[in-house]
């Protein structure tokens, strides 16, 4: 890839939520003007939806897609990789970057069906990226250029918190980031339905929850204290949250959510290529 990062196209196959976010980000923090992303979606309202909220083109098909752009975001569901892969296989070099955000799709095998040795980063981020606030994690294959990665990675910074990981711990991070929003939607559910059923109006049980999880993230981020140490300073011996941290060990709580982890890691591992 000879051309400078003004002059990169960038592509998305498919157009569903997570590629909408990426593309918001980036547009909305001026990393790249949209005349330079290009996007196809079998299905032509999404594509409709992204050019008209974002001024971005739309491609014929996915073909196009690989054939004009420098960089191509691989956003369909992992099941569709397979007939994805077939359709761009006679299309691609190794001039052209791909951008993988499926789980437990590996670089080898988007190798292997491409029958090309094309540079690929696999990322994994998660549904806050909608906001801004995602956590995305990336890896890289060796062929892949510097600028290119460093690029690639300031995209997903536009939308979030980035960590750059070897490509063997993939599957398991799906279990750290990409799955574990929906641990903290279900502890939320569990404290509210919990102050429902002691008299507490839900609405708000839901406003003191919400904010006491940010600010409980705040201090494991700004305190510099272990998350061990918070635990001690808002549990006074015999006390109140004693008494409930007493029943989440008994309870054997974390080693649920070691248990519900490594589920997840697992069943990334059998549902990947």
């Amino acid at each position: 890839m000879v051309l400078g990062a003004e002059d990169w196209k960038i592509g998305f196959i498919g157009g569903g939520n997570m590629a909408g976010a990426i593309i918001g980000g980036v547009t909305s923090c001026g990393k790249i003007s949209p005349h330079r992303i290009f996007v196809y979606d079998r299905h032509s309202e999404k594509l409709d939806s992204l050019k008209q909220k974002y001024g971005v083109n739309s491609a014929e098909s996915d073909v196009d897609v690989a054939k004009i752009c420098d960089i191509i975001f691989l956003a369909v569901k992992p099941q569709n990789f397979t007939d994805l892969l077939r359709s761009l296989k006679h299309t691609v070099t190794e001039k052209k970057v791909f951008v993988s955000i499926a789980a437990g799709i590996s670089s080898e095998f988007i190798a292997k069906s491409l029958s090309c040795r094309c540079p690929v980063v696999r990322a994994m981020p998660n549904t806050p990226l909608l906001l801004g606030k995602g956590a995305t994690a990336v890896s890289k294959t060796e062929n892949v250029p510097r600028d290119v990665f460093v690029f690639i990675r300031s995209l997903f910074e536009c939308c979030g918190t980035v960590s750059v990981i070897d490509e063997s711990q993939m599957d398991a991070i799906v279990s750290v980031g990409g799955s574990s929003p929906a641990y903290v939607y279900l502890f939320v559910k569990s404290v509210i339905d919990s102050a429902v059923g002691q008299g507490i109006d839900s609405g708000t049980a839901f406003d003191i929850i919400c904010q006491t999880i940010c600010g409980s993230v705040e201090m494991l981020k700004k305190s510099g204290r272990t998350p061990e140490e918070l635990i001690k300073m808002v549990s006074t011996k015999g006390g109140t949250t004693a008494a409930a941290v007493d029943v989440f060990k008994k309870e054997h709580f974390e080693d649920i959510i070691d248990d519900a982890m490594k589920a997840c890691t697992a069943r990334t591992k059998e549902l990947g290529l």
